[in-house]
């Protein structure tokens, strides 16, 4: 349910209530008390009543000031003739409410009406505040439009994704330049989908593309324009659409285009939303004069699930990957978050860089603040190597743990992870070892063995392979040998020389019966 919706029915709910609580407290029970019919005649006989008033469904009486009552007294309606004959007879003042049609019919109908009426434009206007748009204006998109200067992000603020800049920059300079492309008849690719794994700079690619063309910028996620309601999405496609044209040139970029692209066939029962969504953002994709400078940039780390009308040359002419950097990309990152704060400029970055294969620009920014929050907290003033070191193992392995770990279970440890760095000393051609720990991480290790390659490698072996199981099970083995028994130390180990025996077997075609077959394909 749209929040909208949830703050007006709670809202309305609560005023209602109380209006329902005043309404039976104040107007019908101040000051007063219900008394029986005899009770009621008793006071008459007794000349304890001033006033009495007769209403359509009661009487109202006033107590005489002897009584000491100062409360308005009611009782029900009885068929009594000879109550005015009585009221007559003791002097009591009396009267009937005379309601005519057109006061029944304002308070029974129009105060109503004017109230729930005031109510709706308090709500809306409450909303309006609180949530920046009108409670009906739902086919409203709510893109962000960042300007040159507020964008702040150039092609230098990306490090470790050259390839992807090398395919931007030409829409930049398209852009900037569109004179020496139409001179050759040349047209502006319409759309850009940017795909990689999370954290490896999608979005703050599409930030720079604005700010190196100096062109306004918006920015949408695509699940803001999935709502409940069918066709909500698409007028909020034709409206990002219209507002594009009109600051045209400019970039266009949508988040997690996944939410609304996904693939349509063999869908039983589809979102109607969603598909009516993904039909707009195809006609509109097709609508518009990339002449003019309007270009969209999307982003997925999904592009499997896409739907194959997407991806259409006329439509998203260019797949760019954004992959997780390589050696020399972690060391330009890890450069490029470094100048934002203070370092000491002796720091082996590259050492660094080579302790964090497969970590992604987020992961390696992560890891400099953290080096940073350390050195806050051990009272210094630069991060230095110890610091950012441990910063990677803190983003890698989690934090130490304060818990006690025995003597025994310590000593286990120890020569487990001891285990992994003999056999990997052992085996030629493998990388050396960097750090051995027994100290207890979060993530749940009681130690590791940090081996440090010389290289990235993109290839490996079968006898490499073959090594790295070797030092996965050394711990094992050295237990065994030890201590004359195993303990669950090395469930990881066996689950990724598991893993990794498999993929030998059923992906990369290594084992002796199934040489050169694709098992895992069939």
């Amino acid at each position: 349910m749209d929040k909208r919706f949830r703050y007006l029915l709670y809202y309305s709910l609560g005023v209602l209530i109380l209006m329902t609580i005043f309404n039976f407290f104040f107007l019908n029970h101040i000051n007063t008390e219900e008394i029986t019919y005899s009770r009621f005649q008793q006071m008459l006989e007794a000349g304890e009543i001033s006033q009495v008033s007769i209403e359509s469904n009661r009487i109202l009486i006033l107590p005489s000031e002897e009584t000491g009552i100062e409360k308005v007294l009611y009782t029900g309606i009885i068929n009594d003739p000879g109550l005015v004959e009585r009221l007559n007879s003791a002097g009591v003042e009396f009267r009937a409410p005379i309601e005519t049609e057109s006061r029944g019919f304002f308070t029974s109908w129009i105060l109503p009406l004017l109230i729930f009426a005031l109510f709706w434009i308090f709500i809306s206007r409450f909303l309006q505040k609180r949530m920046g748009s009108g409670v009906m204006s739902f086919g409203k998109n709510n893109a962000k439009i960042y300007a040159e200067k507020s964008t702040g992000v150039t092609f230098e603020d990306v490090a470790g994704q050259d390839e992807a800049k090398a395919s931007l920059k030409e829409i930049v300079d398209f852009i900037n330049n569109p004179e020496k492309y139409a001179e050759i008849g040349a047209k502006l690719p319409k759309g850009a989908l940017l795909v990689g794994p999370p954290g490896t700079g999608k979005t703050l690619l599409a930030k720079a593309v604005a700010g190196e063309a100096g062109v306004p910028f918006f920015s949408i996620s695509a699940s803001e324009f999935v709502e409940m309601f069918v066709g909500v999405g698409a007028s909020r496609i034709r409206d990002l659409f219209k507002q594009a044209e009109e600051k045209a040139p400019c970039i266009v970029f949508i988040d997690e285009i996944d939410a609304i692209g996904k693939t349509r066939d063999s869908v039983i029962g589809g979102n109607d939303e969603r598909e009516q969504t993904l039909n707009q953002l195809l006609a509109e994709m097709d609508g518009f004069d990339s002449s003019r400078g309007v270009v969209i940039l999307a982003a997925t780390n999904r592009p499997e699930v896409l739907d194959k009308a997407l991806l259409r040359p006329g439509r998203f002419d260019r797949r760019i990957v954004v992959d997780i950097p390589d050696l020399e990309g972690r060391e330009a990152i890890l450069k490029v978050h470094l100048r934002k704060v203070k370092f000491d400029l002796e720091m082996d970055i590259n050492a660094v860089a080579r302790s964090t294969p497969g970590a992604s620009g987020a992961d390696l920014a992560n890891m400099v603040n953290e080096a940073a929050l350390l050195a806050v907290r051990r009272r210094k003033k630069i991060i230095g190597q110890g610091e950012l070191e441990e910063a990677v193992e803190v983003v890698i392995a989690g934090a130490k743990k304060k818990s006690i770990v025995s003597k025994k279970e310590r000593e286990i440890v120890a020569y487990h992870e001891v285990g992994h760095a003999i056999t990997a000393a052992a085996l030629k051609g493998n990388a050396p070892v960097h750090k051995i720990t027994i100290i207890p991480r979060t993530t749940g290790s009681l130690g590791y063995t940090m081996q440090l390659p010389q290289e990235e490698r993109f290839l490996l072996t079968r006898e490499e392979l073959l090594d790295e199981i070797v030092i996965m099970l050394g711990g094992r083995a050295a237990e065994e040998i030890t201590f004359g028994s195993v303990s669950t130390g090395a469930s990881d180990d066996i689950e990724r020389a598991t893993r990794l025996a498999r993929s030998m077997i059923t992906i990369y075609g290594m084992s002796n019966e199934y040489a050169n077959m694709a098992i895992e394909s069939i």
